[in-house]
This record gives C-alpha cells, structure tokens and sequence, in this order.
C-alpha cells in the first residue's frame, strides 16, 4: 500500500512556518501518531525563531525532535530545559498540562525538526503530567544508514522514552548511495516523513515535507538515497479507539474538548508557565456544532 501525502503549510505561534503531515484529508492516524508537524530548514540568524506562547495539552504526549537548531521547553510542572539536536524532549500531557516553546536568545543559525504527538490510550488519559529529555538514544547502524530510536523499539533497539502503546518513531540518516532493508513489526502500520535529501522507500519518491502511507503487514522496507537523505520512520498497532482531536487537546467526546477549553480560558486546570515573556495563546472559537469521535481514516 502507497499513499502519499504533501505537508499543509501552516503557522505555528508568533513565526514558524510547518509543514502538517498529521492529521490530513485521508488518515488521522498511523499507530498511536495523531500529528506531525515538519519545519525548516530555516535560517533563523538574524530573526527570533520559533516563538511559540504557553499553550495547553490533554490527553496526548508530545515529542520534539530536532535535525539542527535548539528549543527552549518550558511547562506548568516547572520543567526549564533547552533540547538540542538528537535529542528527545518527551512531554506526557495526561489530565492537563501547559508548556511553551522557543528559540533561545542566543541561537543557532539553523532551525531544522518535527513536533508529534502521540495519543494516549483510554487508560493511559488521566496518568499524572511528566516531562522527560533524552540526551542519549540507542541507535542502529547498516552500511550507509544511521536509524536512531525516539520512542518505541526496532530490531531490538529501545528508546527510555516512555509509551502507553505499542509504537516505533526512529530517524533515518542515509548517506549519499546508501541502501538498506529495515527490519519492521508486521503487527504494526507504517509510514515514512521524509525531511531532507533524496530519498527512495519501497520503490517510490518521497520529497521533503512529504510522507508515504504504507499500510499493515510489513516485514521490512527498503530505504535508499542517491544525494543523502534524513527521514523519519513512524509507525504502531493501528490504534482502534474513537477520538475527538480539536487544537492542542485530545478527547473522546465533544464535551471533554468543551470543558477543556472553558478549564483553559479560567486559568486554573493546566497550571501556569513560568519565565516565558508573553501571554499564554487564547484558544480559538469552537466551530459550530458537535464534535464527533472519529477512527484512523476520514
């Protein structure tokens, strides 16, 4: 199965412009994965980069990888820590949790990641807020190709990164002729974020800020690169719970997003933020009508 899909641009806080991957118009999931947003390469050298005001999460984990640059973390739980390159920045929202996201004062010239969420299963949504940062992952190496493990395990290899579900987030880096056979879990679905370079994958193009569905029941995938390429391989169980995604928060019911945002507006559910030098980010306008819970496909 191939379905390929092109990021949609959008705006994410005061100047980052992203490429969105997850959710869009066919499939709002692959695994426990329900958003992917790619950005950069930028130059940010003479600007402030990204800038993104304290916002509020429930319901999910998010996690911040980068390919170059630097971001500052910030959250209600009092968490201070700036995540660099090749690091995992792992934020489990739970019950309720605000965070904040900018480039440091003094920063680097290139600002270059993907921001994901995963969605936390039924019995996992009320688990206590946390934040962890990963310096160090465990990585495997072929002929010409780098796949560092974010989150979940493949071939072996396991990420500290805690998950509520089965899953696999891993970059890929091939080198400039690289051609590897990935090894994958057949109970898993897949899907491949290319995010520089050129770069193959089972046979199809894929550009950057783009990415190929490819379905359930695969053994292995094979990855090539004529220029070098960075890639990031996403993938788990299909996850078979209904759910209700609408701006930062992820539910169940059109309810929970309603007192979510009430609980947002009051000031007192997701804690505050401190040291960032800004409002927090007003949650914008429900549409009219009801949520509904919706499944992997539109």
């Amino acid at each position: 199965m191939h379905e390929v899909f092109a990021g949609r641009e959008v705006l994410l806080g005061e100047s980052t412009k992203v490429r969105r991957l997850l959710p869009n118009l066919g499939r709002r999931l692959v695994g426990a994965w329900c958003f992917a947003d790619h950005y950069g390469p930028d130059d940010i050298a003479a600007g402030p980069g990204m800038q993104v005001p304290p916002h509020p999460h429930m319901g999910l984990q998010t996690v911040s990888w980068l390919l170059a640059g630097e971001v500052h973390h910030r959250d209600s739980l009092g968490s201070d820590q700036v995540i660099r390159a090749g690091e995992l920045g792992l934020m489990t929202a739970g019950e309720a949790i605000a965070h904040a996201e900018q480039s440091p004062a003094s920063h680097p010239a290139l600002l270059h990641g993907v921001q994901l969420w995963v969605a936390l299963p039924d019995a996992a949504r009320q688990v206590a807020p946390a934040w962890a940062h990963h310096a160090e992952l465990p990585a495997l190496t072929d002929t010409g190709l780098t796949a560092t493990v974010i989150m979940g395990s493949l071939a072996g290899a396991v990420s500290p990164g805690q998950t509520h579900s089965p899953l696999v987030g891993a970059d890929l880096a091939l080198d400039a002729g690289a051609q590897a056979l990935l090894p994958l879990e057949p109970d898993f679905e897949h899907a491949v974020l290319a995010m520089s370079g050129s770069l193959e994958v089972d046979g199809v193009e894929v550009a950057p800020g783009s990415m190929l569905y490819l379905g359930c029941g695969r053994r292995d995938l094979r990855v090539r690169s004529t220029d070098g390429a960075r890639a990031l391989l996403l993938g788990g169980e299909p996850f078979d719970e209904q759910i209700v995604m609408w701006w930062n928060f992820v539910a169940r019911t059109n309810d929970e997003i309603v007192a979510a945002r009430a609980d947002w507006a009051d000031g007192n559910r997701f804690g505050v933020v401190r040291g960032y030098s800004g409002d927090p980010l007003p949650a914008p306008p429900l549409p009219a009508g009801r949520l509904k819970p919706g499944g992997r496909t539109r």
